[in-house]
């Protein structure tokens, strides 16, 4: 059985959104959704009751997936985020595809809802294409990451034990790269995970990117972040996501287009620092992984046939 975990703090505008996608999914088996709640003041316990969810007390969003994980009772573990929406059959897609690959831990690429609030000279498709989709399966074998969907095997998981809890930001960075050390991880490509802005829209296109860029190179050079240096706030989203689709009082197009290719600039430098960060800081990392990779092929060959 799957079994849907989703950590929530105040989401009452997003999660409906979610399990309205997660109801029209056909699946052949059995499937239970755990929303884990780190104290929503807001109708985010209510909105779940009503979809039918089972709710459990949660906190960050690694305290939150473990204890919805203690509360499942699958096999097979997808953790999301409240702010995704789920496009029709994909359940069905990256399960098929998953059992195919004989995976044991995946994730996927990622696709921004265009809402009114974006400034008409971004492309945020093109940006999550290039700042996060194609590093991601560039490095799936080297250096594993994923963000906003985890599918995870239950005994993975509990030979993890779990996320780790002291990790303040990247907590699922972390856990996908210790999973792919004892099993199989895959980037699945049949199809893309749609995501509401919502942390761009209230701290900033700019500001929400340099933060995880200076993030990952914390992470990379530095270690996992345990301090809370980069500000990280699970509880986010002052907007309605009912209204993503009203427009809000526009910038002029002089200021917009400066405001726009200061994105782009940060957006290149962010394209710097994947190099900087698989080049010079860590090449003994993916050195290493890419020698036990040729070391895993090797001993295959070595093996009797039958």
């Amino acid at each position: 059985m799957l079994s849907i975990i989703i950590p929530t703090l105040n989401d009452e505008k997003y999660l409906p959104f979610l399990l309205q996608t997660i109801e029209k999914q056909n699946l052949d088996g059995e499937c239970e959704i755990v929303v884990t709640d780190g104290g929503s003041r807001d109708k985010t316990i209510q909105v779940a009751s009503d979809y039918g969810c089972k709710v459990v007390s949660g906190g960050l969003p690694a305290k939150g997936r473990n204890q919805g994980a203690e509360a499942a009772t699958g096999d097979l573990f997808l953790f999301l985020d409240a702010e995704a929406l789920l496009p029709k059959d994909f359940l069905e897609r990256i399960l098929v595809e998953f059992e195919l690959r004989s995976l044991d831990i995946a994730s996927c690429r990622l696709e921004p809802i265009k809402e009114e609030w974006m400034p008409r000279f971004i492309l945020p498709r093109f940006f999550y294409n290039l700042l996060y989709n194609w590093p991601v399966q560039l490095l799936e074998s080297a250096f594993p990451y994923a963000s906003s969907l985890i599918l995870v095997k239950r005994e993975l998981h509990e030979r993890l034990q779990g996320f780790d809890q002291k990790i303040r930001i990247g907590e699922d960075h972390d856990y996908a790269r210790r999973a792919a050390r004892v099993g199989k991880f895959g980037v699945l490509k049949s199809s893309k995970l749609p995501l509401f802005m919502r942390r761009c829209r209230e701290e900033g296109i700019i500001r929400t990117n340099v933060k995880y860029q200076l993030c990952n190179l914390f992470n990379v050079s530095l270690g996992e972040v345990k301090s809370d240096i980069f500000r990280y706030n699970f509880e986010q989203c002052k907007s309605d996501a009912s209204e993503y689709r009203k427009t809000p009082k526009k910038l002029k197009s002089l200021v917009q287009f400066p405001w726009t290719m200061a994105y782009y600039i940060v957006a290149g430098s962010a394209v710097i620092c994947w190099l900087i960060f698989f080049l010079i800081l860590a090449p003994r990392m993916v050195g290493s992984r890419i020698v036990r990779l040729f070391s895993r092929l090797h001993r295959s060959e070595l093996l009797p046939r039958y």
